[in-house]
């Protein structure tokens, strides 16, 4: 399945309704090395998929719910690698799509099993190089949080 300008590379796969990506790219998304990815399977800290091949593959699940942790080790190395702001509420996630229409693009994040959208200038997201499947983190700002209870 291709999505969005992704080359042969970074094609992903699909399991039954899941997205698969192979082992070098999902590496690359949590920040980690190829070896210490195999490692991870091998010791069951991360779930994948084998083909009928007999290849690892990584469910998009999964790199959810690792990302924020490849983020650094300490509390204090975490802050140091999203961007300073003066924002607290920065959520980091999965970028699942980028649409363009004239002047707005739409920006569709994927976060802990959770969406969110975000409407930005066209021109923001082209300078930004935003593509389906790179890690992004969403700055919320708002004055007032509403809570409703389910």
């Amino acid at each position: 399945m291709r999505r969005n300008g992704q080359s042969g590379r970074e094609e992903r796969q699909k399991s039954g309704s899941e997205d698969l990506l192979q082992l070098r790219d999902a590496a690359l998304q949590l920040g980690i090395s190829f070896p210490t990815i195999k490692q991870w399977i091998y010791k069951k800290k991360i779930r994948s998929i084998k083909t009928a091949g007999g290849h690892h593959r990584i469910p998009l699940s999964e790199l959810d719910r690792l990302l924020y942790r490849t983020r650094g080790k300490t509390e204090q190395e975490r802050a140091g690698v999203i961007r300073k702001v003066s924002g607290r509420n920065q959520l980091v996630g999965r970028i699942d799509s980028v649409r363009i229409s004239g002047l707005m693009a739409e920006v569709r994040i994927s976060i802990g099993g959770q969406q969110i959208t975000s409407i930005i200038t066209a021109r923001s997201a082209r300078e930004m190089q935003l593509k389906a499947g790179q890690t992004a983190a969403a700055l919320i700002k708002a004055t007032e949080v509403m809570i409703l209870r389910v």
